[in-house]
């Protein structure tokens, strides 16, 4: 790995930032050997956390903000993903419920030669409500039942790494949530995002390694479980008539 962009996307993080997160990430970036950058993508958000964002970039080099209007978490980051030029990619939560200094289990599989390298929770996922373990278990359930993605464990780890040359064609083959077309109001995360980009990465026979690192669950209340299960499901029986119908197939992205 020669270069690295951190995509991070942002959506009323005003109470993170004010801990510091911006800091404790760029602690970590700032001991590296190799050049980066850190590309955060504001999701419309109507606290201050652009106010904190910019502010922070003032006195730190490396960093650009992306002003979306409000789409999802989804668009943030493919925003975030294909405005990079680095020769590796990471996209990362601002919460850091993976901390970023869990990277360093990542970065060596890309020199081992895989193309994808994605965090995992495992069934370890400290803090976790039951119900929130209860619905992941029928998360993955259906997911091998519908789409027969095998051999990831955790696809919703909001932490993984690409090669620039896979994430160009991962990123711009993604159908379920395009960029300049989800308009709404709250958090709108998509359980089904991270699904598809490993079912593209998959089907474009792409190399991936899964790893286990830290988590720990951070209490919010953008994520309803039961809304994001349903969710999840639909976004996963459209994946599949995607799929069925030759939208992830062929050479170039698709348009």
């Amino acid at each position: 790995m020669k270069s690295l962009t951190v995509v991070v996307p942002c959506f009323n993080e005003e109470e993170n930032l004010q801990k510091g997160v911006l800091y404790h990430i760029n602690d970590y970036l700032s001991r590296q050997k190799f050049p980066w950058e850190v590309i955060i993508v504001d999701d419309g958000s109507s606290d201050k956390s652009r106010e904190n964002i910019e502010k922070f970039i003032q006195s730190h080099k490396g960093y650009i903000l992306i002003k979306n209007q409000h789409q999802g978490k989804a668009p943030s980051v493919i925003k975030g993903v294909l405005s990079s030029t680095k020769d590796s990619i990471l996209f990362t939560d601002m919460d850091q419920a993976t901390p970023i200094e869990e990277l360093d289990k990542l970065l060596p599989f890309l020199d081992k030669g895989f193309d994808v390298v994605i965090g995992s929770r495992n069934t370890k996922r400290e803090g976790a409500p039951l119900l929130r373990l209860i619905m992941a278990n029928g998360f993955i359930f259906l997911r091998t039942l519908i789409l027969g993605l095998k051999g990831i464990k955790d696809t919703q780890c909001g932490f993984k790494l690409f090669t620039g040359k896979s994430a160009g064609e991962i990123f711009s083959r993604l159908k379920l949530y395009p960029q300049g077309q989800n308009k709404g109001t709250g958090p709108m995360v998509t359980a089904g995002f991270d699904v598809e980009v490993l079912y593209i990465a998959q089907k474009l026979g792409y190399k991936i390694k899964e790893i286990p690192v830290f988590w720990h669950y951070v209490e919010t209340r953008r994520v309803n479980p039961v809304s994001e299960s349903i969710s999840g499901l639909l976004d996963m029986i459209l994946l599949k008539r995607n799929d069925i119908k030759g939208k992830y197939s062929g050479s170039n992205p698709i348009k």
